[in-house]
């Protein structure tokens, strides 16, 4: 089964301007065209055009993932090479996921103590308003 760029916008979540993009910066090797010229996938390059939408948000740029792509174009040798590279991503991911949690758990903190203060368990204390 062959889908169209809409279709395709439409299965992935991507936007047409950014499929076409992708698609124009090398990144979906082996495009298949139309009758009409117009660009048609099958099923291996949506799951492609996924893992791309899956890159971008681990936060490759389009050059890493172009050289991610030609890797593996390579085939089977080059997945050490496309390992480290996602090991790298990932503790990249962590630390940011880290950094996220610290945020919720400052937002918890401050809402358990807007909680205590209108129930009035504790007094009200500003760092920003002169002690009184």
């Amino acid at each position: 089964m062959l889908y169209s760029m809409k279709a395709v916008c439409e299965k992935t979540g991507m936007t047409y301007e950014a499929l076409k993009f992708y698609c124009n910066q090398g990144l979906v090797p082996n495009v298949k065209r139309d009758s009409g010229n117009r660009r048609v996938f099958d099923e291996r390059d949506v799951a492609w055009i996924e893992s791309l939408s899956c890159l971008k948000r681990c936060g490759l740029s389009i050059q890493e993932m172009r050289h991610y792509v030609q890797l593996c174009l390579q085939g089977k040798d080059s997945i050490p090479e496309r390992k480290v590279i996602l090991a790298q991503k990932r503790q990249v991911l962590l630390e940011q996921i880290a950094l996220l949690q610290g945020a919720v758990d400052y937002v918890d903190q401050k809402q358990a103590f807007y909680d205590d203060v209108l129930a009035g368990r504790r007094p009200y204390v500003s760092n920003l308003l002169p002690r009184e």
